[in-house]
């Protein structure tokens, strides 16, 4: 074997340059090519070839003098070019030295098709991480392995690196995707609805490049404006969110992120014992992070792709406010009431629009939104219509259906909703259109989607798609505050947490953490006799609460463990003997550290604040109605630790129930900004100290607006870190 390149060392390149040499590439090798068809190795190369690739590429088949009628080399070291991707087929157990020999030659970017590595077993875990040491030790930017490929259309380019049955065409939405198989049939299906892509990635094993990475690069990719993800697992959460909050909010060429996130249903990790993990152990945890993040989570690709088509092809919507054109009454109700349903608003027309519509269609037609425009309409009304409603300032989307009839001059309307889409190009008004059925109207398909005009067979799923817009429109308008630092005793609550064993805090040591970081508490002191919980009750005032402390029992009401609304010392003497003596059936005297006096809460709403250590975003922070039905309904909120102001803002108003917090039915409203001070506090307070694995108050009691909150409950629980 002659060595004809040079080893290039450890030279490190920035993400964008290594991924440049993947995506951009001036020359391709493609190592372990054979001379046979439909087979992987075979397939690439010829797409590489009928992609009309703008670079030139090397098969790699030792003892092959040619593949395709294009020259082959024994090794990688035998091109005496330089080479910029390395794109490998060869049999998992091969690409560790040809990866090495890819190293020597000096190749930065590498796409390793092959499978046979983590997804195997032990073997191929230990094969996977071979080839990552090569990877750092030459200073290369790796796709793969067990990977489908990645495909770039930029005229210049023109990478077709898979094995993929055909280039898609050209587009701006870019894909990402753990699964190889997946991708093969989205391209499919993509073709099908002549939507086209600017990148295409089948991330596999995500040995190196992953997820986060490919955002970083796409995000400033000129030919990319929409980016779609399907994730089987997330590794880098926080960094996830973080690069996924720069993308969706940036404040020059932001993009949508939609992303399917698949095991919706799978239970993960066991639940932890509290509340807030066994909550957090379920998928509504992904649903608040991406929320948190600006990702718009999609439950299908039908949904993604449906949604994709609005936002790469037309104007974002200003505001949820629609007009519905429609030759068909039916329709159109089922447009009305899908769009009511997803929180569109049907547009109030104006005297003028009023007016302009009653002058140019037929007496029999609706005048009022949703237009029918009757079902003998040709393309003069549709027209009449649709110039009406654009020229209506009420007006931000519109919705345009059709069902096709014997009088229906389906291409004639289809090239008219288009053309008037173009003349009011500068009012930058979302159209969708909903040419209802398959066959009879496919050729008016065509004409939309080929004038960028995005179509639906369902009303309904133009309504999905609308909603889905207006969320992120929202999303990028949203209030932004900054995380608030608030004076705090951080040496007192570590002094607590930092001397403690693992497992729970005691109630007093829990409070003492609280009153560190501000938590509103009502006065308390730990007791040890009747006589002094007595002395104590009389010096903070009546009524007051007792509570046992004993770390073996964490459910205190249950073990009768807790008596409230104690009025008198005579009270307070009874309740403390009849506490004792019944905790003292289930724990003994050693276990009993005290009890707990507390001043009594005045009453108020319950709910719950908590934090989970989740094994991908790290700390997650959790909101909901409390007391002992916050499992039964699971009407909980999450959010990444750190939060500010308007993000627990956000987190109570996206409760379903939070209308009980803001009053009902001549019922005082919440101090909702309390509440607020509390969930910031509480993700302070998780952000600096790793060692608390899970914290519950349940319930936070709070009182009408201007009167604050009091913690009734409190346990928090420590891991070694």
């Amino acid at each position: 074997m002659a060595d004809k390149g040079s080893a290039s060392g450890a030279s490190a390149l920035s993400l964008q340059e290594g991924l440049d040499r993947i995506f951009r590439p001036k020359s391709i090798a493609v190592l372990g090519v054979t001379n046979t068809p439909e087979t992987v190795p075979h397939d690439i190369f010829v797409n590489l070839l009928s992609s009309r690739f703008q670079g030139t590429v090397y098969p790699v088949a030792p003892r092959k003098r040619h593949i395709a009628g294009v020259r082959a080399y024994d090794y990688v070291l035998d091109i005496p070019d330089e080479v910029d991707l390395a794109v490998l087929v060869f049999p998992g157990r091969v690409c560790e030295k040809a990866l090495e020999q890819c190293g020597e030659k000096g190749i930065k970017g590498v796409i390793i098709i092959s499978a046979g590595f983590r997804e195997v077993g032990e073997a191929g875990i230990a094969r996977e991480e071979h080839v990552k040491s090569i990877v750092a030790k030459y200073g290369m930017r790796l796709i793969g392995p067990n990977c489908l490929g990645a495909i770039n259309t930029e005229p210049d380019v023109r990478l077709n690196a898979s094995f993929a049955r055909a280039m898609p065409a050209a587009g701006n939405i870019a894909f990402l995707s753990q699964s190889g198989a997946l991708c093969t049939a989205v391209l499919d299906y993509a073709q099908g609805k002549g939507i086209g892509f600017s990148k295409f990635v089948s991330l596999g094993n995500k040995a190196d490049v992953d997820d986060v990475d490919m955002l970083r690069y796409l995000a400033d990719d000129p030919q990319t404006s929409v980016i779609l993800m399907y994730l089987e697992e997330i590794r880098r959460g926080r960094e996830l969110v973080e690069v996924a909050q720069h993308i969706t909010a940036a404040s020059t060429n932001p993009k949508p992120i939609l992303a399917i996130k698949g095991g919706r249903t799978a239970a993960g990790a066991a639940a932890a014992q509290s509340h807030t993990g066994s909550l957090a152990a379920s998928d509504v945890v992904c649903d608040g992070v991406f929320e948190q993040a600006g990702i718009i989570r999609m439950m299908s690709l039908e949904e993604m792709f449906n949604t994709a088509q609005l936002l790469a092809y037309q104007p974002l919507p200003r505001t949820n406010r629609i007009a519905i054109v429609t030759n068909a009454g039916g329709p159109g109700v089922m447009a009305t009431d899908a769009a009511i349903e997803r929180g569109l608003e049907l547009a109030k027309f104006s005297s003028a629009t009023t007016a302009a519509l009653k002058k140019a269609l037929p007496a029999a037609a609706n005048m009022k939104n949703p237009i029918d425009v009757i079902g003998d309409a040709r393309d003069d009304r549709y027209v009449a219509a649709m110039e009406a409603v654009f020229n209506d300032d009420a007006v931000d989307q519109v919705l345009v259906i059709l069902t096709p009839q014997s009088m229906t001059n389906i291409t004639g309307i289809a090239q008219a909703v288009c053309d008037v889409h173009a003349r009011h190009a500068d009012k930058k008004k979302t159209l969708v259109a909903s040419f209802m059925g398959t066959k009879d109207v496919s050729a008016g398909i065509e004409i939309l989607q080929r004038h960028g005009v995005p179509h639906y067979i369902l009303p309904e799923w133009a309504a999905d798609a609308m909603e889905d817009a207006v969320q992120y429109r929202t999303w990028r308008d949203r209030k932004r505050t900054a995380v608030a630092e608030f004076t705090v005793k951080k040496d007192q609550a570590a002094a607590v947490i930092n001397k403690a064993p693992e497992g729970y805090l005691t109630e007093v040591d829990a409070l003492k953490v609280l009153d560190a970081y501000g938590f509103p508490l009502m006065p308390f002191e730990l007791s040890k006799s009747a006589d002094e919980a007595v002395a104590i009750a009389d010096r903070i005032g009546y009524p007051v609460v007792l509570r046992i402390v004993a770390p073996k029992i964490i459910h205190k009401f249950e073990m009768k463990g807790v008596m409230l609304n104690l009025k008198s010392a005579d009270e307070v003497r009874k309740a403390y003997t009849a506490m004792r003596d019944n905790v003292l059936k289930h724990v003994t005297a050693e276990d009993i550290h005290g009890i707990l006096v507390r001043k009594m809460i005045p009453a108020g709403k319950e709910v719950i604040l908590g934090v989970s250590r989740d094994h991908v975003f790290g700390h997650v922070i959790m909101f909901g109605l409390g007391g002992i039905y916050v499992e039964a309904f699971k009407d909980v909120t999450f959010r990444m630790v750190p939060i500010s102001q308007a993000t627990a803002g956000r987190m109570i108003n996206n409760l379903r129930t939070s209308a009980v917090l803001r009053g009902l039915r001549g019922e005082a409203p919440s101090d909702i900004p309390a509440i607020e001070n509390a969930l910031q506090r509480l993700s302070l307070l998780a952000r600096d100290f790793d060692r608390i694995a899970e914290m519950d108050i349940n319930p936070l009691i709070v009182h009408p607006t201007g009167e604050g909150c009091h913690v009734a409950d409190v346990r928090i629980r420590l891991e070694n870190r």
